[in-house]
């Protein structure tokens, strides 16, 4: 059996990242065995009680700036067949992460690297770097389409050696409720600048002429990174928001890191998602394929993951920072009959094959194409 070991942020760490890496190492292995197989990115030594999460054991971990740590990272994942690599530009240390370059130079194990962020406009170190990763990778896997022509537009990287493997989802979390429809709105994932929940926000104001009123639910925690940096300055500015337009009725907030169970049944009760983020670059969204699973319409910002996931009818794509856009969208799901119905069965759709069982078996593939050239 093919040994595969995982370099990315992971749980207890809250970020998207640590999500997917568990969910990905959860599939890609036996349910009823143990793994001591992730290195874990941090940045600082992390307790001893974090040194076991679920099923798997934390091999080792790599720190930023941490000389020892990376070459004790380097010997972990020589010690598997395949390394899986998640890249950010933010987790790794160094500017614009480049630390992740000596690890990828001191590696012997072949490397799937998966492009988590792929710029439409890169600066030169940015882009110095993922194209050094990709000279460095054994492969390299983009979640999108968009992430893909971003990739052979804008970057000097073999693209021989790029798959398009979907972002998972769970297959069974996420049902449709079977509460009648309603007008309930839903934001979640880790709060901070740039979610552009005030956006949100200032569409419910627009909204008083409708009956019932929409109601928007915003569910997560602070960025942690936010919080160390800034404390809670967004999240106090949100809520001075809420009051001063009036909208305390209809907006709330769960300042919780809901689990898995949770987060089901919150999403279950949602009519429609909202993803209002002021960025335009992100090229995969885990919170948005989540949300088409559910088989929930969404309203989006315009980002490359929504206009290519939303185009086939699943929800509608406004313009970043545009509250009235965003309104008229609400009033289009909630208002024209049938529409969030078909919505939802576009969505439905539209996330065939995208449960985590199905995408590690393209990661296997991939890795079995992989050993087989490098046993040749």
């Amino acid at each position: 059996m093919t040994r595969f070991g995982y370099l990315s942020t992971y749980p207890p760490t809250r970020c998207g990242l640590a999500t997917f890496t568990k969910s990905l190492a959860d599939a890609m292995s036996d349910p009823e065995e143990p793994g001591a197989n992730i290195v874990r990115v941090v940045d600082e030594p992390a307790p001893h009680s974090e040194s076991r999460f679920g099923r798997r054991t934390i091999a080792a971990e790599l720190i930023a700036g941490d000389a020892s740590s990376r070459a004790s990272a380097i010997r972990t994942l020589d010690g598997f067949d395949i390394v899986i690599v998640q890249h950010e530009y933010g987790i790794y240390g160094g500017p614009d992460g480049d630390e992740i370059i000596p690890v990828l130079e001191g590696l012997s194990a072949p490397a799937i690297v998966v492009l988590h962020t792929v710029l439409d406009a890169p600066t030169a170190r940015q882009r110095a770097i993922l194209e050094r990763i990709g000279e460095l990778a054994t492969s390299l896997v983009v979640m999108s389409q968009q992430a893909m022509d971003n990739l052979a537009a804008r970057f000097d990287v073999p693209m021989a050696k790029v798959r398009l493997i979907p972002h998972g989802v769970p297959e069974s979390s996420f049902s449709a409720s079977t509460r009648p429809v309603g007008r309930r709105l839903l934001t979640w994932g880790l709060i901070g600048p740039g979610k552009g929940i005030e956006w949100g926000i200032r569409a419910m104001a627009e909204l008083d002429d409708l009956d019932p009123k929409p109601e928007y639910v915003v569910v997560g925690k602070t960025h942690p990174k936010v919080l160390a940096n800034e404390g809670e300055a967004y999240r106090r500015g949100l809520e001075a928001l809420v009051r001063q337009l009036g909208v305390e009725d209809r907006v709330s907030f769960v300042d919780e890191y809901l689990g898995a169970a949770q987060l089901a049944e919150q999403v279950a009760a949602a009519d429609a998602v909202l993803l209002p983020y002021d960025t335009s670059d992100q090229v995969t969204s885990g919170v948005l394929v989540e949300a088409i699973a559910a088989a929930k319409p969404v309203i989006s910002t315009r980002f490359p993951h929504a206009v290519q996931l939303l185009s086939q009818g699943a929800g509608i794509v406004v313009d970043q920072r545009d509250s009235h856009a965003m309104a008229e969208a609400v009033r289009t799901i909630f208002g024209q009959g049938g529409m969030a119905a078909q919505m939802s069965a576009a969505a439905s759709r539209v996330s065939v094959g995208t449960g985590w069982p199905q995408v590690a078996a393209e990661y296997r593939k991939l890795a079995e194409s992989i050993l087989q050239v490098h046993a040749a």
